[in-house]
């Protein structure tokens, strides 16, 4: 597939996973790889990827992990995504632009859905709505066991609302990753972050390569 022109749709890539998984950096080497093919390419995230989601994005990830439950979370969520798709998305894929996000639907269905209890189906009607027929093209599952993500999250530092819940709960998210993914192969490709950041990168690229074409 050719490089889309500025009259044709764009594409929509997006960076999954649990916490410390690595996105924030791999998500520039997306970036660079459309970039060097003369793709042009917006960055984004959720929640937060417009100025009144950076303030539905502090109400949550600060303060006790038992703060929202997760329906409130759910509803805070999506109350960003409408945004973000009204403004930001759906705009820059209707000018042929590729979206990479750090994070989408999929990290609803797998934080409040399963590991917070509320079930797929409530998320499926939830959200229905605001995504319409807006869903990735292609998304990248970046795999760490919880122990060690949770590791580099700690050592990070920064928004730890999420990271200070149990262990059982990162374990019960990392398999809904996995189970979606098994469940569509087609759209999401996982990749193994426990190692180098330069194989991951490589990985990524080679990815790319196969699932774009470009």
């Amino acid at each position: 597939m050719d490089a889309p022109s500025a009259n044709s749709p764009g594409r929509f890539i997006t960076l999954e996973g649990g916490e410390g998984a690595g996105k924030s950096t791999q998500i520039q080497v997306v970036k660079a790889y459309l970039e060097d093919r003369g793709i042009d390419v917006i960055v984004t995230r959720e929640p937060g990827g417009t100025p009144a989601g950076q303030e539905i994005r502090s109400l949550l990830v600060s303060g006790d992990k038992d703060k929202w439950s997760p329906l409130s979370e759910t509803l805070l969520i999506l109350a960003d995504r409408a945004a973000h798709l009204e403004r930001v998305i759906r705009p820059a894929l209707a000018a042929g632009k590729y979206v990479v996000c750090d994070r989408f639907f999929d990290s609803t269905r797998a934080y409040q859905g399963v590991a917070g209890g509320l079930g797929l189906e409530v998320i499926h009607n939830l959200q229905q709505v605001v995504l319409d027929k807006t869903l990735p093209d292609v998304t990248l599952l970046l795999d760490i066991p919880p122990e060690k993500g949770l590791q580099r999250a700690q050592e990070r530092g920064g928004e730890l609302r999420f990271e200070s819940k149990t262990l059982a709960y990162h374990q019960t998210l990392r398999q809904a990753f996995l189970d979606f993914a098994a469940q569509e192969p087609d759209r999401m490709a996982v990749i193994d972050a426990d190692r180098d950041i330069e194989v991951v990168s490589a990985d990524i690229r080679s990815i790319l390569d196969d699932r774009l074409n470009v």
